[in-house]
Protein backbone atom coordinates (compact mmCIF):
# COMPACT_ATOMS: atom_id res chain seq x y z
CA UNK A 1 0.00 0.00 0.00
CA UNK A 2 3.14 2.09 0.52
CA UNK A 3 3.99 1.85 -2.57
CA UNK A 4 0.71 2.95 -3.91
CA UNK A 5 0.84 6.21 -2.06
CA UNK A 6 4.07 7.74 -3.10
CA UNK A 7 3.23 7.03 -6.77
CA UNK A 8 -0.12 8.63 -6.68
CA UNK A 9 -0.11 11.80 -8.58
CA UNK A 10 -3.05 14.41 -8.39
CA UNK A 11 -4.66 12.77 -11.61
CA UNK A 12 -4.54 9.65 -9.99
CA UNK A 13 -6.27 10.80 -6.66
CA UNK A 14 -9.37 12.16 -9.08
CA UNK A 15 -9.15 9.11 -11.10
CA UNK A 16 -9.38 7.12 -7.95
CA UNK A 17 -12.19 9.09 -6.76
CA UNK A 18 -14.65 8.47 -9.98
CA UNK A 19 -13.62 5.16 -9.93
CA UNK A 20 -14.87 4.46 -6.01
CA UNK A 21 -18.30 6.41 -7.13
CA UNK A 22 -18.38 4.46 -9.84
CA UNK A 23 -17.86 1.28 -8.14
CA UNK A 24 -19.79 2.15 -5.04
CA UNK A 25 -23.24 0.51 -5.76
CA UNK A 26 -20.95 -2.75 -7.10
CA UNK A 27 -21.75 -2.20 -10.98
CA UNK A 28 -19.59 -0.03 -13.08
CA UNK A 29 -22.06 1.32 -15.41
CA UNK A 30 -20.76 2.34 -19.25
CA UNK A 31 -22.27 5.46 -18.57
CA UNK A 32 -19.95 6.09 -15.55
CA UNK A 33 -16.89 4.69 -17.58
CA UNK A 34 -17.59 6.81 -20.63
CA UNK A 35 -17.84 9.84 -18.26
CA UNK A 36 -14.82 9.31 -16.51
CA UNK A 37 -12.67 8.72 -20.21
CA UNK A 38 -14.75 11.69 -21.44
CA UNK A 39 -12.88 14.05 -17.99
CA UNK A 40 -9.74 12.29 -18.23
CA UNK A 41 -9.68 13.21 -22.20
CA UNK A 42 -10.74 17.06 -22.09
CA UNK A 43 -9.89 18.38 -18.32
CA UNK A 44 -6.67 20.20 -18.48
CA UNK A 45 -5.40 18.92 -14.94
CA UNK A 46 -5.31 15.13 -17.12
CA UNK A 47 -3.62 16.80 -19.83
CA UNK A 48 -0.20 14.80 -19.44
CA UNK A 49 -1.97 12.03 -17.77
CA UNK A 50 -0.98 8.51 -19.19
CA UNK A 51 -4.84 6.67 -19.80
CA UNK A 52 -3.11 3.47 -18.86
CA UNK A 53 -3.29 4.31 -15.29
CA UNK A 54 -6.50 4.49 -15.43
CA UNK A 55 -6.86 1.06 -15.08
CA UNK A 56 -4.15 0.74 -12.53
CA UNK A 57 -5.72 3.30 -10.54
CA UNK A 58 -9.31 1.20 -11.07
CA UNK A 59 -7.07 -1.91 -9.97
CA UNK A 60 -5.96 0.07 -6.56
CA UNK A 61 -9.81 0.98 -5.92
CA UNK A 62 -11.28 -2.45 -5.93
CA UNK A 63 -8.31 -3.49 -4.28
CA UNK A 64 -9.03 -1.37 -1.54
CA UNK A 65 -12.60 -1.96 -1.37
CA UNK A 66 -12.07 -5.70 -1.14
CA UNK A 67 -10.96 -4.98 2.43
CA UNK A 68 -12.56 -4.09 5.25
CA UNK A 69 -11.35 -1.27 6.30
CA UNK A 70 -11.02 -0.17 2.75
CA UNK A 71 -12.74 3.11 2.43
CA UNK A 72 -10.67 4.58 5.22
CA UNK A 73 -7.59 3.64 3.66
CA UNK A 74 -8.87 5.25 0.12
CA UNK A 75 -9.50 8.61 2.08
CA UNK A 76 -6.05 8.22 3.85
CA UNK A 77 -4.39 8.17 0.44
CA UNK A 78 -6.39 11.20 -0.70
CA UNK A 79 -5.49 12.92 2.19
CA UNK A 80 -1.90 11.92 1.80
CA UNK A 81 -1.63 13.12 -2.19
CA UNK A 82 -4.29 15.23 -3.05
CA UNK A 83 -3.54 18.90 -2.17
CA UNK A 84 -6.87 20.97 -0.54
CA UNK A 85 -6.57 23.13 -3.66
CA UNK A 86 -7.83 20.10 -5.29
CA UNK A 87 -10.43 18.66 -3.16
CA UNK A 88 -13.88 20.34 -4.57
CA UNK A 89 -12.35 19.50 -8.02
CA UNK A 90 -12.42 15.55 -6.34
CA UNK A 91 -16.29 16.73 -5.32
CA UNK A 92 -17.33 17.60 -8.41
CA UNK A 93 -15.84 14.84 -10.34
CA UNK A 94 -17.29 12.07 -8.03
CA UNK A 95 -20.47 14.29 -8.82
CA UNK A 96 -20.02 14.22 -12.59
CA UNK A 97 -19.58 10.60 -12.59
CA UNK A 98 -22.31 9.72 -10.01
CA UNK A 99 -24.84 11.38 -11.98
CA UNK A 100 -23.49 10.21 -15.44
CA UNK A 101 -26.30 6.92 -15.43
CA UNK A 102 -29.52 9.22 -14.71
CA UNK A 103 -29.95 7.93 -11.07
CA UNK A 104 -28.58 8.24 -7.77
CA UNK A 105 -27.78 5.15 -5.61
CA UNK A 106 -28.34 5.39 -2.04
CA UNK A 107 -24.56 4.03 -1.68
CA UNK A 108 -23.56 6.50 -4.29
CA UNK A 109 -25.11 9.17 -2.17
CA UNK A 110 -23.47 8.15 0.94
CA UNK A 111 -20.30 7.48 -0.81
CA UNK A 112 -20.68 11.26 -1.97
CA UNK A 113 -21.50 12.45 1.33
CA UNK A 114 -18.32 10.65 3.27
CA UNK A 115 -16.25 12.41 0.05
CA UNK A 116 -17.98 15.22 0.89
CA UNK A 117 -17.07 14.99 4.45
CA UNK A 118 -13.43 13.40 4.32
CA UNK A 119 -12.65 16.44 1.70
CA UNK A 120 -13.76 18.90 4.08
CA UNK A 121 -16.15 20.36 0.96
CA UNK A 122 -18.15 22.87 2.39
CA UNK A 123 -21.91 22.61 2.32
CA UNK A 124 -22.60 25.84 0.14
CA UNK A 125 -19.83 24.40 -2.38
CA UNK A 126 -21.29 21.08 -2.33
CA UNK A 127 -24.43 22.37 -2.86
CA UNK A 128 -22.92 24.55 -6.11
CA UNK A 129 -21.30 21.47 -7.66
CA UNK A 130 -24.22 19.04 -6.95
CA UNK A 131 -26.91 21.57 -9.10
CA UNK A 132 -24.09 21.96 -11.80
CA UNK A 133 -23.36 18.61 -12.01
CA UNK A 134 -27.21 17.51 -12.10
CA UNK A 135 -27.56 20.10 -14.93
CA UNK A 136 -25.26 18.80 -16.94
CA UNK A 137 -26.29 15.77 -17.21
CA UNK A 138 -30.14 16.29 -17.34
CA UNK A 139 -31.59 14.23 -19.58
CA UNK A 140 -35.06 15.14 -22.02
CA UNK A 141 -36.03 11.54 -21.06
CA UNK A 142 -37.70 11.53 -17.60
CA UNK A 143 -39.87 13.61 -15.67
CA UNK A 144 -40.86 17.34 -16.50
CA UNK A 145 -41.25 18.57 -13.41
CA UNK A 146 -37.90 18.06 -11.37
Amino acid sequence: MNDISHSMTVPDCLVAVMIAVSASDENLRTSELITIERIVNHLPVFADYDQDRIRTMAETVFDLFSEEDGLDALFGLLRDNLPERFHETAYALACDVAVADGSLADTEIRLLEEIRFELKVTRLAAAAIELAARARHISLVGNEDS
